[in-house]
């Protein structure tokens, strides 16, 4: 395809797919943007407290109708389970484990066709939001870091607060007791938050317009049969990472914009959330900072309330419940299953060899970077980043071949039901099961040099 041809269709792409997918975009998300922008306002203007906590229960109840209409219930059912959980276990010291048991209960009986499929499904990203902000805040009360159990108004204008309920991110409880106090509005406020807003756009551009016909419209790459297959894979993969993005992205938007996500140094405020880092993803160090940077407080809150709480068991044991943890949380999906608990022992594997390596030719290539004073003799050699090179394209490699299977094919009930089993299988054969088989090679290589 020449130069003319190509602009053609890219100038055919931007009309039909790009035009569209930015008009659907913005008519989905403006009236949250504005429910967010009426509850930040109702927090500066001060005021009873209870009023403000009111004020994040009506709004997110009526950013959930926005969205879900009358499945909106099934998030305040939830909700509503958690305080009476949270009220009947409040002399108890073992609270978070207690209520993660009943939120667990919840919801795999809803997974398990309680409601129909598509209907689970769409809610699933605001019940996930509901538990963990619950779950958190009954480890914080058991561990004393919260001193007594909130009230009704403010442990629902907590987990219903209008910046994170729809879309994320998982916020503290203290968190949200900052939000409402309601710092001073100003232009890094919105600018932050403007900022997040536009990114989401794009990424949903990317997503939607860009990702699938990255090879060869954009990218002049054909190959051969065997080639062509990955270069679709990493297509898919690409496409799904954006949309991952996008959502971060707004919920980063959505947040800032009601009044969370935000730093305090003395009398400096910085509205700094990050909730996604697209470059650390797309090219990144190592699957360790993949995970990481993929749902940054969702990781801090898997390390902070399940991994930690799990290390008694063993490093392997303790990676190994986190992804069960957070596989539970995602749903009874098959798929998302298999990549998480893959995505377990993909890291595992990488920590534990670059650590050995790093250690037999102590060369700063451990899975993070290391810091300036580390006592690694080779730090910035040739061969050094080289091999950290190396274990960047494997890290793509991991990604591509994990992300080949969210593609919908020309089944959209599939996609709003979940994926089904075989056609994780199915996807993953056709790659040839390559990534299982280089981390158990490495993991085998790993054993003998042990």
């Amino acid at each position: 395809m020449d130069m003319s041809s190509r602009l053609a269709v890219w100038q055919e792409l931007a009309e039909s797919c790009g035009l569209t997918t930015v008009q659907q975009g913005l008519e989905h998300v403006w009236r949250l943007v504005l429910l967010c922008l009426i509850c930040r306002l109702c927090f500066r203007l001060g005021g009873v407290s209870t009023v403000k906590h009111v004020t994040s229960v009506l709004t997110g109840m009526y950013g959930l109708f926005l969205f879900f209409e009358l499945h909106m219930l099934w998030v305040l059912l939830l909700s509503v389970l958690c305080y009476l959980v949270l009220l009947l276990s409040r002399h108890s010291s073992s609270s978070g484990l207690f209520l993660s048991v009943v939120i667990l209960i919840y919801l795999l009986t809803g997974e398990l066709h309680l409601i129909d499929m598509v209907t689970w499904h769409k809610i699933r990203g605001s019940q996930m939001v509901v538990a963990m902000k619950a779950i958190s805040l009954a480890f914080d009360l058991d561990r004393g870091t919260v001193g007594t159990l909130p009230s009704p108004a403010e442990f629902l204008g907590y987990v219903l607060f209008v910046g994170t309920v729809v879309f994320g991110p998982w916020i503290s409880f203290t968190n949200y007791n900052n939000t409402i106090e309601g710092r001073k509005l100003s232009w890094s406020w919105l600018r932050s938050s403007s900022l997040s807003l536009v990114k989401s756009q794009i990424c949903l551009l990317v997503s939607t317009c860009i990702a699938p016909y990255l090879f060869p419209l954009f990218i002049p790459i054909y190959g051969n049969t065997f080639t062509q297959k990955w270069l679709r894979a990493y297509e898919i993969a690409v496409s799904f990472h954006f949309s991952n993005y996008f959502v971060g992205h707004l919920s980063e938007g959505t947040c800032m914009l009601a009044g969370a996500g935000f730093t305090e140094e003395k009398d400096n405020i910085r509205w700094d959330l990050s909730v996604v880092k697209p470059l650390s993803v797309e090219m990144p160090r190592s699957m360790v900072l993949v995970v990481t940077s993929w749902n940054i407080p969702m990781s801090r809150w898997m390390k902070k309330y399940v991994f930690k709480s799990a290390m008694k068991l063993g490093t392997f044991a303790a990676i190994l419940v986190t992804y069960m943890a957070s596989a539970l949380l995602h749903g009874l999906s098959f798929h998302l299953g298999a990549v998480l608990l893959s995505l377990g022992f993909i890291t595992y594997v990488e920590h534990v060899l670059r650590k050995k390596l790093a250690s037999i030719f102590s060369a700063c290539i451990l899975s993070r970077p290391c810091t300036s004073d580390c006592s690694h003799q080779h730090k910035k050699e040739y061969w050094v980043m080289l091999l950290n090179l190396v274990f960047s394209f494997l890290a793509i490699f991991h990604l591509t071949y994990l992300g080949s299977m969210f593609d919908s094919g020309d089944d959209e009930q599939e996609v709003e039901e979940g994926y089904a089993a075989l056609h994780t299988i199915q996807r993953w054969s056709e790659l040839n099961w390559a990534s299982h088989w280089v981390v158990f090679v490495s993991w085998v290589f790993y054993r003998l040099i042990q």
